[in-house]
């Protein structure tokens, strides 16, 4: 202190502070650590997202991209491939085989979407009130759901046979003649619809219940008070507040129908591939199972799957446009 007030005095600048000591340099052991936990906070997250877009990678993105290569090519099984441009595309539209299977498809996926979804909402709507049991229906309605697609189809085969089958006995008691369940387009389509509307009923119907129970009570208990039935509640106020989840299931529902291919194949047995002797339910997955694994045609069958592909982003787009639609409504 005297020092600093007497260089003060004299005009001169004070000394500087003593340094403090310097500490010796870390060990290369904890020097290696902290770099080591320096990339481990950058670079973990990371290496644990890894797994999810090295196998989306492998499985999704490259066999998208290569089917579009494909699409574009004459590809035959063990042959080279040869670049066609749109050929194949082109080749689909002069195709009646494609149009058949994509008529196919458009009238099995409404056959068995319309009563599934209605079913459905029906069962959900018993299922949200008190009932005794109701694990018991709730485990219920989604065993079929469980059930294997092999297994179901196998099963509803042998009940649709024509002169077997428990359905043509049922039909021939009350005095109708058998039907051809198999050999005739419409009835083969609602045996398929059949199938499809059993095994999938119960699990959209666990979905609409979910969405009812997150409804308001007091809408129900204003609605009462104002003297409205159980109906009118229903219509009034669970269907509005389940919109969304209405558009959901139809558009899942749309896209299960347009990739239809285990039922009908089990169904139509050695002439599943086809769909029929006369391609009378024949989809487009079968299709382009045909195209591929039959006949050979890869390219051909690539471009089919492209087209699903496009079908299903179209599908999208609308349930995008719906939706939209409905926030003004709701907004408004």
């Amino acid at each position: 202190m005297a020092t600093s007030l007497r260089a003060a005095a004299d005009g001169s600048p004070p000394p500087a502070p003593p340094s403090p000591p310097s500490l010796p340099p870390p060990p290369p052991r904890a020097r290696l650590r902290s770099r080591f936990y320096r990339w481990d906070l950058r670079f973990s997250p990371y290496a644990f997202v890894a797994p999810f877009f090295l196998t989306f990678a492998a499985f999704g993105l490259f066999p998208l991209i290569y089917t579009g290569w494909l699409s574009l090519h004459r590809v035959e099984l063990g042959g080279e491939a040869e670049w066609r441009g749109l050929d194949n595309y082109t080749a689909l539209a002069d195709s009646e085989f494609f149009w058949n299977a994509l008529a196919n498809t458009f009238t099995i996926g409404v056959v068995s979407t319309v009563p599934q979804l209605l079913m459905a909402l029906g069962l959900a709507h018993l299922l949200n009130y008190r009932l005794r049991a109701r694990g018991f229906f709730r485990v219920a309605v989604l065993a079929p759901y469980a059930t294997s697609i092999a297994a179901a189809t196998l099963v509803f085969a042998q009940l649709f046979n024509t002169d077997y089958g428990l359905i043509n006995t049922v039909l021939g008691w009350v005095g109708f003649e058998p039907v051809d369940w198999e050999s005739s387009k419409w009835p083969a389509q609602i045996a398929i619809s059949t199938i499809v509307t059993w095994r999938w009923t119960g699990y959209n119907a666990l979905i609409y219940l979910a969405a009812m129970q997150a409804v308001p009570k007091d809408l129900y208990e204003a609605a009462a008070l104002d003297g409205a039935s159980r109906w009118r509640q229903f219509l009034s106020v669970t269907i509005p507040s389940i919109r969304p989840t209405i558009l959901f299931t139809i558009v899942v529902s749309t896209i299960g129908a347009t990739q239809l291919f285990g039922e009908p194949m089990i169904f139509g047995g050695s002439l599943g591939i086809s769909g029929g002797s006369g391609n009378q339910f024949q989809t487009l997955s079968l299709l382009m199972y045909e195209k591929g694994w039959v006949t050979g045609a890869l390219g051909q069958a690539s471009a089919i799957a492209w087209v699903m592909l496009l079908l299903l982003l179209v599908i999208g787009a609308v349930r995008t446009f719906l939706a939209r639609v409905n926030r003004k409504k709701l907004g408004a």
